[in-house]
């Protein structure tokens, strides 16, 4: 299997990159194309003594500036290593695509390049989150601002397959994000949404009061884009801030400090559950090809994980899943 990967998407880019990518070739046993300015690429790695032996480096001269208009992936910045890479997607050069460069042109790319599978209105960002009963499924986390009650209908299909194939639910539980449980709450989307779900055949659990979510509510929660944005940023700000708090308490005093020994165990793994590092980044869901959205400050171990993600799209044929899904 051969992972495509933007070498100089991300802010640490394309050192970790490199760092990641090394990881999965030892770690998954993946092939790696490496897509950027080959020059830069190489001599990153020698530098820091990074080891890109067997893998493969695909030309791209320049980069995609977060500061561009996401459109401009398809013409102005064409030559950039995201669009190349995407590209190489589609002409077979690959099996999936992994970048922690900008949203925005991911989405674009892989909307027109890579192509949406035929009967999906909508590509989503689904990102796999953790929760007190463990990982779920947030779609969409900012693709699509404003959505219809068809598309939620369908991103709760997409990442169902997704969760009983990759993260192992057997029979995902589907929940709407709104302000309350009750049928008649939130707008008309979630109101709509709702009758649709109500009527499918997945294992609908009605809506998912937001304070819920965090302790378990589903494993699959669907929102607008804007609503799917807002809770992953809040989620990901309150983990990073409990965390930094709790290490405070610790650092307080000697006696503080000692007493730290004890629950250390038990601290490291409720930092590893509340990582994101550990799921890697974002699955596009609903296009014909993996395409993964790394995060933007991704280190090796995430970038790693990121790709681990991608080979875990492919060997469980999700697309292939979905296209079928969607079909019927």
């Amino acid at each position: 299997m051969k992972i495509i990967v933007d070498a100089f998407g991300g802010d640490n880019a394309p050192l970790e990159i490199l760092k990641g990518s090394r990881l999965a070739v030892e770690e998954l046993g993946v092939d790696i194309l490496l897509v950027g300015d080959e020059a830069k690429i190489r001599k990153c790695a020698e530098e820091n003594s990074v080891n890109i032996s067997g893998m493969e480096i695909l030309q791209a001269d320049k980069i995609f500036e977060m500061e561009y208009d996401p459109r401009s992936v398809m013409k102005e910045h064409a030559d950039t290593s995201l669009a190349v890479g995407m590209n190489a997607l589609v002409e077979g050069k690959g099996d999936a695509f992994v970048s922690a460069g900008s949203t925005g042109a991911i989405v674009v790319g892989a909307t027109f390049i890579v192509k949406r599978i035929k009967g999906v209105k909508r590509a989503a960002i689904a990102s796999i989150m953790p929760s007190q009963k463990g990982p779920f499924m947030l779609l969409d986390c900012g693709a699509n601002v404003e959505c219809k009650p068809e598309h939620l209908c369908q991103f709760a299909s997409m990442g169902s397959i997704y969760m009983k194939n990759i993260i192992g639910v057997e029979n995902p539980q589907v929940g709407i994000a709104n302000i309350g449980v009750e049928p008649n709450k939130g707008t008309q989307l979630q109101l709509d949404t709702y009758e649709m779900l109500k009527d499918s055949n997945l294992n609908f659990i009605g809506n998912a009061e937001v304070r819920d979510i965090a302790y378990g509510a589903g494993d699959v929660i669907v929102a607008d884009g804007f609503t799917g944005n807002v809770i992953l940023k809040m989620y990901e700000g309150v983990a990073g801030a409990l965390s930094k708090r709790i290490k405070g308490v610790f650092k307080k005093n000697i006696i503080s400090m000692i007493s730290y020994l004890g629950v250390k165990k038990g601290m490291d793994d409720f930092k590893s559950s509340m990582d994101y590092k550990e799921y890697g980044g974002a699955v596009l869901l609903g296009v014909r090809q993996p395409v993964i959205k790394a995060h933007g400050s991704s280190d090796a171990r995430a970038f790693k994980n990121a790709i681990r993600q991608a080979v875990g799209c492919v060997n469980k044929n999700v697309i292939g899943q979905i296209t079928e899904n969607i079909g019927e």
